[in-house]
């Protein structure tokens, strides 16, 4: 569902704009309906009194709550039932931070991630992601949204940016605290500029090499690693952001000297951070993570070369819920072996 569905079904039951803003806000804030000074019954048409219940109870059941699974680090893992049935990972982050989901799967097929192993099944409607943030604001706090759950947004763009602009105004989400991530597509640079809501955008990276990222990133745009970092600086400096590079920490394949020689030709003297993420394991994959000493000292070492870089762990490491791996133990899917290797990857 679409929320540009859910204010058409507003204004058939008498809604006026400021009727409509007032159901939304109070929605995507998870307050109830009968929230604040006004009460429904003194402000709200009648018809669409009668009928606000009913359509309470559709907007909660777009994301429901499947199973939780609270990490040691302060995040919990949600594994989220949308109305068809269908999974989706949701992640409240420490901090008041949420990672939802824009996809229920994913087509870039990036070698090392769980979610794309299937392939995108379908995309999630712009209600559906606002869902997740009203499903997650009824566990705690959420103050950031972060866009970089399962599927890629470039991919779902229309839904994702009316759920933007709706999380960052009637939502209360500060603008800088939604951030796009997405693995680089050339709509995203053009169309994002041009919404009300502007969010900080975080470009997955990975590698400086261009061949190398397309083998890690197989369905992902054929933007060279060089041309994606303009792209990203263009956005940053028009939108007084820093980009967020990710970068997932690949033992033997991407956290050589040679790639730090690359990031520091890459990045240095631009409006950046690097966030580096050693990889979250998973089962019957070959790719390993490097030992956590090896990763800071890569921190740091950029770090001293002028490079902002943050060393993050990947919530959830501790209960084996990496992104896509609830949903694909929920299934009972057996993980399948990818064709391309790390030993054929380094080549």
């Amino acid at each position: 569902m679409r929320i540009q569905q859910v204010r058409q079904r507003l204004r058939e039951l008498g809604a006026k704009p400021i009727h409509e803003q007032r159901v939304l806000r109070l929605w995507a804030q998870a307050l109830p309906q009968d929230s604040g000074r006004r009460r429904p019954a003194d402000f709200l048409p009648l018809e669409l009194r009668k009928a606000l219940p009913a359509l309470v109870d559709e907007l909660q059941g777009l994301a429901r709550l499947r199973s939780e699974h609270p990490g040691e680090d302060g995040s919990s893992r949600l594994l989220v039932e949308l109305a068809d049935g269908q999974t989706v990972e949701s992640v409240l982050l420490p901090r008041d931070g949420l990672c939802v989901s824009t996809q229920v799967g994913c087509a870039v097929g990036c070698v090392f991630c769980m979610t794309g192993r299937d392939g995108l099944l379908r995309q999630v409607g712009s209600a559906e992601i606002v869902a997740q943030v009203a499903l997650a604001r009824t566990k705690r706090v959420v103050k950031k949204v972060v866009f970089m759950g399962m599927g890629e947004p470039a991919h779902n763009l229309d839904n994702v940016l009316e759920a933007i602009e709706l999380l960052g105004t009637a939502g209360a989400i500060g603008h800088k605290n939604i951030v796009f991530s997405t693995v680089g597509d050339e709509r995203v640079f053009e169309r994002l500029p041009q919404g009300p809501v502007k969010p900080a955008l975080a470009l997955s990276l990975h590698t400086t090499r261009a061949a190398l990222r397309a083998k890690l990133l197989p369905r992902a745009p054929r933007i060279s690693p060089d041309d994606l970092v303009e792209l990203g600086e263009r956005y940053a400096r028009a939108t007084g952001y820093p980009i967020q590079y990710q970068w997932t920490l690949l033992d033997g394949i991407n956290d050589s000297d040679e790639e730090l020689d690359g990031i520091v030709r890459l990045l240095k003297g631009k409006y950046a951070i690097m966030n580096m993420i050693p990889y979250n394991t998973v089962a019957d994959l070959d790719f390993k993570r490097p030992s956590w000493e090896r990763a800071a000292e890569i921190a740091r070492s950029l770090h001293r070369r002028g490079i902002l870089t943050k060393l993050r762990q990947s919530a959830g490491q501790d209960v084996d819920a990496g992104c896509g791996q609830l949903r694909a133990r929920e299934a009972g899917a057996p993980l399948r072996r990818i064709d391309v290797h790390p030993v054929s990857v380094v080549r």
